[in-house]
């Protein structure tokens, strides 16, 4: 039943979405999909995945030879979270991450994509996983991994990690390009003891 006019506009503070905080002034909204993009998006994936517990389910193309290693994940992860989806056809990808977002069985689903999805799966797999966090074990969160600088539709943000390595010390540029709750940011990012993340302000050019 529609609520009444009187009650759709009113001073009180609604509560805000659950969301994982990964550091200092960022956080990724659960039960939605949030866009990866830039040469390093797959240790974007790690760093944030570096945050939570519990299974990942990594969906990948067959087509495209490079692959995670698990020697490498290692300083980000337990490899052993990861559970591995190798699609032969390229409208498998967005369809089996629907699923598992629906089923709210897996806390983490990451999708690497050739390209930037349109509009209309982008919000069916918002759908499907505020479908999971009601009906499942956990409240799923979608990352859509896409080479350059992404632009995916309708995602609920947009990171972008660039590598800027200096000598022995590992350092990366990551930029916050959309959020619907938050400003265009940048950081410095490095890492820290037991993989926690050092966010300074980038070096002017």
């Amino acid at each position: 039943m529609p609520r009444p006019a009187s009650t759709l506009l009113d001073r009180r503070h609604h509560d805000p979405r659950p969301a994982l905080e990964v550091a200092p002034e960022i956080s990724l909204t659960l039960a939605r999909a949030h866009e990866l993009c830039g040469f390093a998006r797959r240790t974007l994936a790690l760093m944030f995945a570096a945050r939570m517990k519990g299974p990942i389910l990594w969906i990948r193309p067959t087509w495209v030879p490079d692959m995670l290693n698990p020697d490498g994940c290692v300083r980000w992860i337990n490899p052993g979270r990861l559970i591995w989806a190798n699609c032969i056809r390229g409208e498998d990808l967005l369809w089996t991450m629907e699923e598992a977002l629906r089923s709210g069985a897996i806390p983490l689903v990451v999708v690497e994509l050739p390209e930037p999805p349109p509009l209309t799966p982008v919000r069916r797999l918002h759908l499907a996983a505020e479908t999971g966090a009601e009906e499942g074990q956990y409240t799923p969160l979608g990352f859509i991994l896409t080479p350059g600088d992404g632009g995916a539709a309708g995602i609920e943000s947009r990171w972008h990690l660039a590598p800027q390595h200096s000598g022995a010390e590992e350092r990366w540029h990551l930029s916050r390009r959309r959020a619907r709750n938050a400003p265009q940011k940048d950081w410095s990012v490095t890492r820290g003891k037991g993989g926690r993340l050092i966010l300074r302000k980038p070096a002017l050019p």
